[in-house]
């Protein structure tokens, strides 16, 4: 069998595909495509993350929906990279994934004790910097609070204008598809904005980007590794049965589409 290449981009599903140099990713002999599968999207958005966070001078982050495939690649790179990062997710079950992945730090946002929960991880952790996969609801304008909450816990006197340290959320996804509600009660040193892999990838060019993207082939079977719920071919994903269960987006939900059957 020879090497498994991975072609970034649109037309997957065209059986011939012209595509640039650039664009292909070589992964280690033994990758299988399944394997290769998904060497893209998740695992350069999770890098994409820590990326950004030293690039804008922070130190820490916070991830929502943590507990998602991304989210699990997102905890071994901190665990691997040294940075501390702040897990939010919604069930008692997934508290305990990311916990056996060496998390230390998951907060649950179903639980009464959340916000005191947020405020008390961000203040040991020094997070100003938040990933949000929901987009919609209160949960972005809760960590932004959270945050203040954890800068001005030590600050040596009261600012009526908040921390001057700056907090960022940045939303990239819309598993939340309600409105985005911002409480203002978190100072005036805040940002909330939109984050694009395909953006973001353009923004630090093409040795950065190559660089990303040789740790993924490098940790394809460890950081990197996907699981997947089912195996459906193309016929199959259009079934509307299966439709019900991978359009819900839920953790170990994932599904693998194979051209052929």
């Amino acid at each position: 069998m020879g090497r498994v290449v991975a072609v970034l981009g649109g037309s997957m599903y065209a059986e011939y595909r012209l595509a640039e140099a650039k664009r292909c990713l070589v992964l280690p002999e033994g990758t299988t495509p399944a394997e290769g599968a998904s060497c893209f999207v998740n695992p350069l958005t999770a890098l994409g993350m820590v990326e950004t966070m030293r690039l804008e001078g922070h130190t820490a982050l916070v991830h929502t929906a943590a507990a998602s495939n991304l989210g699990q690649m997102l905890q071994k790179i901190c665990t691997v990279d040294g940075v501390p990062l702040v897990n939010i997710v919604r069930r008692v079950e997934h508290e305990e994934l990311l916990r056996d992945l060496g998390a230390e730090h998951v907060v649950n946002s179903s639980s009464d004790t959340f916000m005191a929960d947020l405020i008390a991880a961000l203040t040991e952790t020094g997070a100003t910097l938040g990933f949000d996969a929901t987009g919609g609801g209160k949960l972005a304008g809760q960590i932004l609070t959270a945050m203040e909450a954890a800068l001005s816990a030590n600050a040596p006197e009261f600012n009526r204008y908040g921390s001057a340290t700056l907090k960022q959320v940045y939303i990239y996804g819309g598993l939340d598809r309600s409105q985005t509600v911002l409480t203002r009660n978190f100072g005036m040193a805040w940002g909330l904005g939109g984050w694009l892999l395909p953006h973001f990838l353009q923004r630090i060019g093409l040795k950065a980007s190559d660089r990303l993207r040789q740790r993924v082939a490098a940790e394809i079977k460890t950081t990197f590794a996907s699981s997947y719920a089912k195996t459906v071919t193309l016929q199959e994903a259009l079934d509307p049965a299966a439709v019900a269960v991978y359009a819900k987006q839920a953790t170990g939900e994932k599904y693998l589409v194979t051209p052929h059957g």
